[in-house]
């Protein structure tokens, strides 16, 4: 059993928080890849996932963007953090949380994009003036800080090594 797993055991169905990390990965045209998820079902999202026990949020965003897309992520700049009202889910399994979201932008990462896990249906690069419509609308926020971010030539925030 998993940390989540273990917690819910101990509380049932009240919401838990949750800490997660989602990557932008950017390719060399300006495209962003997005995952289409099998939960919420056919939406359109950032790969990442939650955190596990002991792991920084760039190991959680570099762990889940290979589990689900068999890439590997260089170097990652932070976009920002996530959190609120507007950051709350409902598992597949009907289990509800808030998550916590720490969202990173790569622009360098190697090897070749396959769908990796059983949470997806899909994985593409789509144009920026393609992906706020199917979005779920945590990372459509994301996108919409990362798009105002790019237009208005402000620095990324946080450098972080390999």
């Amino acid at each position: 059993m998993g940390y989540v797993e273990d917690i819910r055991a101990l509380v049932g169905q009240k919401p838990l928080i949750l800490v997660g990390a989602v990557a932008l990965v950017i390719d060399e045209d300006d495209r962003v890849l997005l995952q289409q998820r099998k939960h919420p079902l056919g939406r359109w999202a950032f790969p990442g996932g939650l955190m596990e026990l002991g792991e920084s949020t760039e190991e959680t965003v570099r762990r889940e963007v290979k589990e689900e897309t068999s890439i590997t992520l260089e170097a990652l700049w932070l976009l920002g953090v996530y959190s609120g009202r507007n950051h709350y889910l409902v598992a597949a399994n009907g289990d509800p949380y808030y998550v916590v979201t720490t969202a990173y932008v790569c622009r360098a990462f190697t090897g070749t994009i396959c769908i990796h896990d059983h949470e997806s249906l899909d994985l593409g690069f789509f144009a920026p003036e393609t992906v706020s419509s199917g979005l779920v609308e945590s990372h459509r926020i994301i996108w919409e800080d990362y798009r105002r971010t790019a237009l208005d030539g402000v620095p990324p925030g946080i450098y972080t090594a390999l």
